[in-house]
Parts: structure tokens; C-alpha cells; sequence
């Protein structure tokens, strides 16, 4: 088989390749998440004397939920403000800022947006008014929108303490 027919045939592991890996990376930290999260936990709860948590029994709780809820926060936090904050500011020689002289936002001609959209351009990239702003924003809007989604687990009430005979206690009950 010819060098020119592999390129010809298309290959969906070829083609899904960095969504696949990004992926199996994600899982890769969710289970290593899982396996010191898990063993954190039991050793807390063993110094107080509480019964220990199996694997599943701790993926499945809510302290793994709030454990990856934190992680995902900071992420997005940084990627948010690195997106925002880099229209900005600039570190001359670095590869990854715009050049000194071109920092703040670009004209629609740069972003080729609105009439300077190509034909094959998104729609709301060639539209103007609101729908343009929500373009131009989106993958801010994408990454804060995240951000305040991750609170999600952190947004329905703590338990109750418990009380033992009137005085209150900050330890949540066993499971």
C-alpha cells in the first residue's frame, strides 16, 4: 500500500486522537483522584475513630463530588483568567503574548469578524449587534459559565452538626 493511500483513508482514531487522549488523561486523574482522595479520607476518619470508606463507597459520595468540584474550580479559575487577563497584558518575548505593541483587543478586520468574515464563517461571526458580542466573548463566557457551574456541588446545605448532649459538634454523622 501506498504512502498516498493511508492519507486518503480516513481513520477515526486518527482523526478523534487528541479528544481521546485528553480523554483517557482525564480518567487517568480521576482515578488517581480516587485512589488518594479514598485513602486521605479513611485516614482522617480513622484517627477519629469512625469506620473507613471501600472504593466504590467513597467515588459514589459526596466528598469525591467536592473533592473534584475543588480541582475543576482552580482549573477554570486559571483558564478564565488567562484568557481575559492576556487580551491585556503581555510578556514581551514569550510565545504565547501578543506582541507589546498589539495588546488590547483587536478590530473586527483581525478577528475577521462581521463584514470581514469569510463565507465559511459561523454565523453569529458574520452577524452584529448582541450575537457578535456573544461570539466574540465565547470561549470567556464557555470557561465562566464552567467556573461558577463547578460550585455546583458546594451549593446544596451542609448537614446539620450534631448535637451530644448540648454541646454542638462540627463532625458530620457516619455513613
Amino acid at each position: 500500500m501506498s504512502p498516498d493511500n493511508v492519507k486518503a483513508r480516513p481513520s477515526w482514531l486518527r482523526d478523534s486522537s487528541l479528544s481521546l487522549f485528553f480523554g483517557a488523561i482525564l480518567l487517568a486523574t480521576l482515578v488517581g483522584q480516587a485512589f488518594t482522595g479514598l485513602a486521605e479520607y479513611n485516614s482522617s476518619v480513622q484517627i477519629d475513630g469512625l469506620p473507613t470508606l471501600t472504593l466504590g463507597a467513597y467515588v459514589t459520595s459526596a466528598q469525591f463530588a467536592v473533592d473534584v468540584a475543588e480541582n475543576w474550580q482552580s482549573e477554570y479559575l486559571q483558564f478564565l483568567l488567562y484568557i481575559v487577563i492576556t487580551v491585556w497584558l503581555v510578556q514581551r518575548g514569550s510565545t504565547e503574548s501578543k506582541a507589546v505593541e498589539d495588546r488590547g483587543r483587536e478590530s473586527d478586520e483581525e478577528q475577521k469578524v462581521g463584514r470581514f468574515a469569510a463565507s465559511d464563517s459561523p454565523a453569529w461571526a458574520r452577524a452584529a449587534g448582541w450575537r457578535r458580542a456573544v461570539f466574540s466573548h465565547s470561549l470567556s463566557l464557555a470557561m465562566g459559565a464552567f467556573f461558577l457551574l463547578s460550585w455546583e456541588p458546594s451549593w446544596s446545605p451542609a448537614p446539620a452538626p450534631t448535637t451530644v448532649s448540648g454541646c454542638r459538634s462540627s463532625r458530620r454523622p457516619s455513613r
